[in-house]
């Protein structure tokens, strides 16, 4: 079983979207936990009218360690139940028709499965060029200084297992940058971490909640955290 976490604000025109790419692409058994802010979200209206349309059960999850994504990304892990955990953003960025072979590499023992824009096969499509830019350059320049096994570390589209997830005291206090800090810290503890090709396309509808220049400290933490940690450890042997 697979929890998909999926932080909303205002994606009433792109839930609908989501569920049936979801019913669609993932034959792994599954749960959905939309995770809202406010009862005012026009998320909600939408996913109560159409959630008996599906397959799998929707639950509703309201963040409670205060508003935005990277809190609404940590109740969803907490919440979770399943074996395994899904972040999945509600604008359909990513492709995911991979989910099934992610999850049958958490099957195989893997911890941690990182979606993967950079390594060969993967792609992005469109977004802006700056943003693109420092994640390419953060997720390669990551991979080859520190050996860390993803190309794409900053890419919040990861599969989890569990178990591994509530090992974990969160420290992360911007925004996405979550799931870099978790793959950090699961290199640096001796997880087991895979990736796999993934396509990420620019959102077609609604706005973007991602903040760059407000977020781009708290990136740049983590990606020195694991270049200290790496060569500090290396100059140790």
């Amino acid at each position: 079983m697979i929890d998909i976490v999926v932080p909303v604000y205002n994606e009433a025109e792109n839930i609908e979207k989501l569920f049936n790419t979801i019913e669609k692409d993932i034959k792994s058994p599954k749960r959905v936990l939309i995770v809202y802010d406010m009862e005012t979200d026009n998320t909600l209206p939408v996913l109560r009218r159409i959630e008996e349309k599906y397959s799998f059960q929707v639950k509703l999850v309201k963040n409670m360690y205060g508003q935005g994504a990277l809190n609404a990304i940590i109740t969803g892990m907490r919440k979770a139940s399943s074996k395994s955990v899904l972040v999945c953003m509600a604008d359909l960025s990513d492709k995911l028709d991979v989910v099934d072979a992610m999850a049958a590499l958490i099957e195989q023992g893997y911890d941690l499965v990182c979606g993967s824009r950079y390594m060969r096969g993967g792609k992005q499509h469109g977004g802006p060029a700056l943003k693109s830019l420092f994640s390419r350059l953060a997720g390669l320049s990551l991979h080859f200084l520190t050996g860390i096994p993803t190309h794409d570390a900053t890419n919040s589209f990861k599969l989890y297992r569990k178990e591994m997830l509530d090992a974990f005291t969160f420290e992360s206090t911007g925004g996405f940058e979550i799931g870099l800090e978790i793959v950090v810290k699961a290199y640096t503890e001796g997880y087991k971490i895979t990736e796999i090709p993934s396509e990420w396309f620019d959102r077609e509808a609604g706005k973007s909640n991602f903040h760059m220049w407000r977020w781009l400290p708290h990136y740049l933490h983590w990606w020195f955290l694991c270049v200290f940690h790496t060569w500090f450890s290396f100059l140790r042997k």
